[in-house]
């Protein structure tokens, strides 16, 4: 039964062993996940993948091998199996119309938000739920998990689901995006190679033809010439945003960072999450304790360096506008301070956004960082990446 699944898992490259699989097979059979789809998923991923790197492409094959087991229905389920309580908690979440939505008030500002939350967890005792004042879960108020806010901060859920906060208390893990996609990586390496500056260096290591048949011509005998090898001289340092409101993009995202990987040599890639700040990381495991400051790249990466930001753009205004207003940690400095620098550092700047262009008006912090890089901001299509690509050079 499982088989086509083993085999969905080599094809995408995983290196899965036969007694791996075996072991899966033992796992299922001793009962181990029993009408669980989360238990089976892990299961199955703890006992086929060997390296982290290959997560992504695990999460890929699954969904290809067993497409459809959303479709089992609820009342399956509820026959089969009994549903925790905090299942049965998130069932209390009020579905509120569009109408209802629209009565409730923002508080009235990051800072009065902020203030606001310190009364909170001064008074506040107990649990809570249901309601529109304290921090609990299933209500109106600003502060919690698994209710509606149009401006709140979002405490002790997992994964955005109106993408209204203003500021996420957790600590949320992001994957590195694969860089060997290539479904779809040719037509953005063409765009990219709007960049290409040839220059040769390195060691004498390509024939040049045109030389070899004249030495050979005015020799007499076989006189082969080299050269150095010609190499795209650009050099690119890319900003990706990651996590969030960026989660949907994450398969073109990897094409664009898989094309732009293959196409220059100097290369410097680095992730953030919604807006430029203090710090960036290359390894999104380790983006909490293993952090480069910005403010190093920009001693590090002069000003030849091409700056390229790749990231929908779609965040609480605060987030740019208010030192503070960082969605997941305090920051010192507004992110539209940081933006402001990498732009005059970098003259040759650009920004990439997913989102289509036609909505850009509808959303006040694209709008922001739209003036903050002077109307250098295309859509990630090949069109907008050619357009953006032949202004920078």
């Amino acid at each position: 039964m499982f088989l086509p699944f083993f085999q969905t898992l080599r094809k995408e490259g995983i290196p899965v062993s036969l007694r791996e699989y075996l072991a899966f097979l033992e796992g299922m059979a001793a009962g181990l996940v029993t009408y669980d789809v989360d238990g089976f998923y892990h299961l199955a991923r703890v006992a086929m993948v060997k390296d982290e790197r290959h997560l992504d492409r695990f999460d890929r094959a699954f969904a290809a091998a067993f497409n459809g087991l959303e479709s089992i229905t609820a009342d399956q389920v509820l026959d089969a199996i009994d549903l925790p309580r905090d299942w049965l908690e998130k069932l209390a979440e009020k579905h509120l119309t569009p109408e209802e939505r629209a009565q409730i008030e923002a508080l009235g500002g990051f800072d009065k938000l902020m203030e606001t939350l310190r009364k909170r967890l001064e008074e506040q005792k107990a649990r809570h739920q249901g309601g529109s004042k304290w921090i609990g879960t299933a209500g109106t108020s600003p502060f919690g998990a698994y209710g509606y806010n149009p401006e709140g901060l979002r405490i002790g859920q997992e994964g955005s689901r109106h993408q209204r906060a203003v500021k996420v208390w957790d600590r949320r893990d992001f994957r590195n995006l694969d860089d060997r996609v290539e479904l779809g990586t040719r037509n953005i390496k063409v765009a990219l190679r709007r960049l290409r500056r040839w220059a040769r260096d390195g060691a004498e290591q390509e024939l040049d033809l045109d030389a070899t048949i004249r030495a050979t011509a005015d020799h007499g005998w076989l006189d082969v010439q080299t050269r150095p090898e010609r190499r795209n001289a650009v050099k690119v340092i890319l900003f990706l945003d990651v996590g969030g409101s960026m989660d949907p993009y994450i398969r073109v995202m990897e094409e664009l960072f898989s094309a732009a990987r293959s196409e220059f040599k100097h290369f410097a890639p680095f992730y953030f999450h919604n807006c430029l700040y203090e710090g960036v990381w290359r390894d999104n495991r380790r983006r909490w304790d293993d952090q480069t400051p910005t403010m190093d790249l920009m001693n590090t990466y002069g000003p030849d360096w091409h700056c390229i930001f790749v990231g929908d753009a779609s965040m609480s205004p605060y987030e740019i506008t208010h030192p503070g207003g960082a969605n997941e940690h305090w920051n010192r400095e507004s992110g539209a301070t940081w933006l402001e620098r990498a732009c005059t550092r970098w003259p040759r700047h650009l920004w990439i956004n997913p989102v289509p262009e036609a909505h850009w008006q509808h959303t006040q912090s694209i709008r922001l960082i739209r003036d903050i890089f002077a109307g250098r901001m295309v859509p990630m299509t090949l069109d907008g990446i050619a357009r953006g690509l032949k202004d920078i050079r």
